[in-house]
């Protein structure tokens, strides 16, 4: 078969600018764990030797990690004057930890990833490797990713979509964080409803003790307590909402802990699922969400999925009807998309 010229220059040109962006990838965690955009940003136009002197690092690297950014279009530049800066809304994603478009933490995990290879590669005979024997990027890097999208949306969008919550949290209800992680969600509720009471549970103990330091700096620890446990066995009963954020295809068994959700809410209980955003079909995922996504899940999700008992590997883009069918079938009887963003499904699912 004879290759057609003009396609093989348009995937080679797509293969260039994937190359390009995973080679850049690397420069954004150094100069974000370098708090090099944050110098830049509070600089204003500046040279690479004048950043290099307010950050003490090398000249000749700062210079070219600069260089870097303009041709990625993540600075702005004067050839003028050789000085570089940038603009508010590139330092709103790179520079600003209290921006929710926030999205330096994204190249962590992509990070994390290229660290992972090797395990990853070996994990292809097997099929499993647990979230926990990942390399601490991933970790702080979904974090950093995730938390800019629940300052931007859980109490102001997210909550108020589900029916009756947010009085219930007003006047006082008790919730339960089910892979929360380093626990970001968790406080930020904690943190809008003081009359509640909040538990965060996580399988990874690491995760947790991060999560009670961070509960404590932020001052909510009277009300917020985390615990080890996992999605299937956590404790308590009665909650009037159990909220899970982009985990629960993460899971080995999610029907299980569907199962144990239902019977740990109250009977007019509430669960607030997240999930990534998905179309119904792999065609309606070809865009830079679905590449995302798919691209993470033979990396992180499956595995992880796989290394768990339950026998389930759902992938990252799982379909709506699907999660209607598997939560129908744990005891469910009310599900529905309350919101959503472009990288985000909110289902309210209800006994």
């Amino acid at each position: 078969m004879a290759i057609d010229q003009a396609k093989l220059e348009e995937f080679i040109g797509r293969f260039a600018g994937d190359f390009a962006a995973a080679m850049h990838a690397a420069t954004v965690v150094v100069g974000d764990k370098l708090g090099l955009y944050r110098a830049l940003a509070a600089a204003g136009p500046i040279d690479g030797a004048g950043l290099a002197a307010r950050t003490g690092y090398d000249r000749r690297l700062v210079e070219e990690w600069l260089c870097a950014q303009y041709v990625s279009r993540y600075c702005e530049h004067d050839p003028t004057t050789g000085t570089f800066w940038l603009t508010e809304e590139q330092a709103a994603a790179l520079a600003d930890e209290s921006s929710p478009a926030l999205l330096v933490g994204a190249m962590t995990i992509a990070a994390s990833a290229v660290k992972d290879e090797e395990r990853i590669r070996e994990c292809f005979a097997t099929g499993r490797m647990g979230w926990h024997e990942h390399h601490c990027d991933l970790f702080e890097g979904t974090e950093r990713l995730f938390k800019p999208g629940y300052v931007a949306n859980l109490v102001s969008a997210w909550i108020p979509a589900l029916v009756g919550v947010e009085d219930k949290l007003q006047a006082g209800a008790r919730v339960a964080d089910v892979g929360c992680g380093y626990g970001s969600s968790t406080i930020l509720l904690a943190q809008h409803y003081p009359g509640s009471t909040f538990v965060g549970f996580d399988f990874h103990p690491e995760s947790v003790e991060v999560a009670r330091k961070r509960a404590a700096d932020a001052g909510v620890t009277d009300r917020v307590r985390f615990e080890v446990a996992g999605a299937g066995n956590y404790p308590g009963a009665g909650y009037d909402l159990v909220c899970i954020f982009d985990a629960l295809h993460d899971m080995g068994d999610p029907v299980g802990a569907a199962r144990h959700i239902l019977h740990s809410l109250a009977d007019d209980g509430t669960w607030l699922l997240v999930e990534p955003m998905a179309g119904e079909s792999l065609v309606d995922n070809v865009n830079p969400v679905g590449r995302i996504f798919y691209s993470a899940s033979p990396l992180i999700c499956t595995p992880a999925a796989q290394a768990q008992e339950g026998g389930y590997a759902l992938g990252n883009q799982v379909p709506d009807t699907v999660w209607r069918d598997l939560l129908t079938d744990a005891g469910f009887s009310r599900f529905r998309r309350a919101a959503e963003t472009p990288f985000n499904r909110v289902f309210e699912v209800r006994p």
